[in-house]
């Protein structure tokens, strides 16, 4: 469309038709359209050219997606399927085509749901996994505040293994708090799975570990405030990172030949994880909780020093 202004006169359009949605009464669609020009703009057409029949993409969606016409008439099913005033910000083609070929779209349409309606015309997949639910919010009359909030939700309860099928989960009386409390479940059960995920990959690593370290296994030494102890086993990495929040499991330190890991602990709690190379003898880093250190920091890593003696001798041994 082109707007042409001139002083004095009053300002009149020009419009030209570059795409042509054509739809039958099952939703079967077909495109006829302006060839298009190269280039990266998508309204760049060849104006010259005639609407021929062209193939269904983007472009041609994201026009006929941004203006509709304040006033339309439909075919009669389109009526009969509840097809009447505002599209609620959904693309017409998309909207028609949902209405002749799946009844769903007709049922959420004329309970006048157009806002969960858009969602699940942009998402599909959503409408296939929610509908057996959704139909029982219709029926229970409930109102989803958000309907993507709502997507989310029911697919966290089928993770928990909740029934979808119950009214008392699928119409909660406050979606935002049943969301979070069961986000929340949810990361609990990743965090299980990825438990059993490392106690697999220990199991696995226990044998090339002990070959490695297994001289070391049970040296420890103190200051009398400070006790520092090798770890002797795969799940002890596991189990030293998942405390202080470090990589030190996750990242497979147990398999790593030139280096020795110790715990730094008072009164068994940790305080920090060592790392001492076997070829300089130096410690290559001693970290606390989340990376950082603590003010034992220096304390620990002069005891490590004093004592390579020891690990030196189990070495030669």
């Amino acid at each position: 469309m082109n707007v042409c202004y001139r002083k004095g006169k009053n300002a009149w359009t020009d419009v030209c038709e570059v795409a042509r949605y054509w739809l039958d009464e099952n939703g079967k669609t077909a495109l006829t359209a302006l060839q298009r020009t190269m280039g990266c703009y998508l309204d760049s057409f060849l104006y010259g050219s005639g609407l021929e029949l062209r193939n269904d993409n983007y472009v041609y969606q994201r026009i006929a997606d941004c203006y509709v016409c304040p006033g339309y008439t439909v075919i009669p099913k389109l009526r009969r399927n509840g097809l009447k005033g505002s599209f609620a910000d959904i693309a017409p083609q998309k909207l028609m085509k949902a209405l002749l070929s799946d009844s769903r779209v007709e049922t959420i349409l004329k309970s006048g749901r157009k806002r969960d309606l858009k969602h699940f015309i942009d998402h599909p997949q959503d409408l296939d996994f929610c509908w057996p639910s959704y139909k029982i919010v219709l029926r229970q009359k409930y109102r989803i505040t958000d309907i993507g909030i709502w997507v989310d939700y029911l697919r966290m309860l089928d993770r928990c293994g909740k029934d979808l099928h119950n009214a008392h989960y699928v119409c909660p009386a406050d979606l935002k708090a049943e969301h979070d409390k069961y986000q929340n479940k949810v990361r609990i059960l990743q965090e299980q799975e990825k438990r059993k995920e490392q106690m697999k990959r220990a199991r696995e690593n226990e044998a090339r570990f002990r070959e490695l370290k297994g001289k070391f296994f049970g040296l420890e030494f103190t200051d009398g405030t400070i006790v520092v102890r090798v770890l002797d086993s795969v799940e002890a990495y596991y189990d030293e990172g998942n405390a202080l929040h470090h990589c030190v499991g996750q990242c497979e330190y147990y398999l790593k030949p030139d280096t020795l890991v110790f715990s730094a602990r008072i009164e068994d709690k940790r305080v920090e994880t060592v790392e001492l190379s076997l070829e300089t003898f130096k410690v290559l880093q001693s970290r606390g909780l989340c990376n950082k250190n603590t003010k034992y920091h220096k304390r620990i890593m002069n005891l490590v020093h004093k004592n390579i003696a020891l690990i030196r001798k189990r070495m030669a041994a």
